[in-house]
């Protein structure tokens, strides 16, 4: 049995941006119950050189709506990286999950040999659909999103292991 790319991509990473969400979701609730000024959480960060938790919520999703358009070939919409609640985070969440999920099985599957090149400054890497989507894009969403679980878990919200994987 095969695998397409659209199965690979567009319900696994629509399913850990969810998930993600949730997560943001019990954090409110959190936040709400113990009186506790919300940017404390977005802000916060594992160790100074690490990104804070908003930062990781937006990598998270950059990476989801940067790999969709690629292999599908449309432009990546640009978001203003300016969300600072738990509730902004949530509405970037949302947008980016519907977007994910605004692709076809036909515009994605077969984009396995596809060329896809990113730049970093002036350096630039190659890949292949498959390459890019399985050995970069995916475990880039779940590092992200396991940052943003470690970081809640950390400040006392309450959620565990099956907050995290949801309902895969």
């Amino acid at each position: 049995m095969t695998i397409s790319m659209y199965l690979a991509s567009v319900p696994r990473i629509s399913n850990a941006l969810n998930n993600l969400s949730h997560l943001l979701d019990v954090a409110q609730k959190h936040v709400e119950a113990k009186k506790i000024d919300p940017t404390t959480l977005t802000h916060y960060r594992l160790f100074p050189d690490m990104l804070p938790m908003s930062r990781q919520v937006q990598i998270a999703s950059d990476t989801a709506k940067g790999v969709m358009a690629r292999l599908a070939g449309v432009d990546i919409p640009a978001y203003a990286d300016d969300e600072v609640t738990l509730a902004d985070l949530q509405a970037r969440l949302a947008k980016t999950v519907a977007f994910v999920n605004s692709f076809t099985p036909a515009q994605i599957d077969g984009t396995e040999d596809k060329a896809i090149v990113t730049k970093r400054g002036d350096t630039e890497t190659h890949y292949t659909g498959m390459q890019f989507l399985l050995g970069h894009a995916l475990p880039n969403v779940y590092f992200h999103s396991s940052m943003v679980y470690a970081i809640l878990r950390h400040n006392g919200v309450e959620i565990g292991k099956r907050d995290y994987l949801g309902k895969p």
